[in-house]
């Protein structure tokens, strides 16, 4: 049977079947806010404290200097997470009130340099606020965006920015792979487990 006789037997399959009897919608909820003596209060040192347990990676996010910028921008983020691979997308999560994100943003482009156990004083320099993080800080630039790919990292992400989302007090930053490799594959990962390098 050809396509165009499948379509028309389901057709009449369709057309044979009895019809369903209305179903009566349920009456809609009556909205109101949530009071305060309703939601339990939530320490935000709590919330903290459990999420530690979950052991992450490090990595620095870095972007090429934008129009109008002497220097490029990188951060310490250890909210990374591949996302997809079909198209390949990686996802990064930044605080809303982060002075580096706008100059990510604005240069449209990324690399995450994913850091190794030896490299906790490198991820202490990037997670600092207003220093010239690229001091003396060996690096060159990653194929097709320009941003810097640090030395001696376990891997590196070449991205352009796909989407910002937004979640809570944070941004969701989803990037394309245009680019990718790894460096020293023997080497320990850098992790942070309870509020410490690991």
């Amino acid at each position: 049977m050809g396509h165009a006789g499948m379509a028309a037997a389901a057709v009449r399959y369709l057309r044979a079947r009895p019809r369903p009897e209305p179903v009566e919608p349920l009456p809609r909820p009556e909205l109101r806010c949530v009071g305060e003596d309703e939601r339990p209060p939530l320490d935000p040192a709590e919330f903290r404290r459990v999420l530690g347990n979950f052991a992450t990676g490090v990595t620095v996010v870095t972007a090429p200097a934008a129009d109008g910028e002497s220097a490029p921008a990188g951060f310490a983020c250890q909210s990374f997470s591949s996302l997809s691979l079909d198209p390949p997308l990686v996802a990064f999560m930044v605080g809303r009130t982060s002075t580096t994100w706008p100059r990510i943003a604005r240069a449209g482009v990324f690399c995450v340099n994913v850091l190794g156990a030896h490299q906790a004083g490198l991820c202490r320099g990037f997670a600092v606020s207003g220093a010239d993080k690229f001091a003396g800080v060996a690096h060159d630039a990653s194929p097709v965006s320009g941003s810097p790919r640090l030395a001696d990292t376990l891997a590196w992400i070449d991205c352009t920015i796909h989407a910002v989302h937004t979640g809570g007090d944070h941004l969701i930053v989803v990037g394309r792979v245009d680019a990718l490799g790894t460096g020293d594959e023997q080497a320990a990962p850098l992790l942070f487990h309870r509020g410490r390098f690991r």
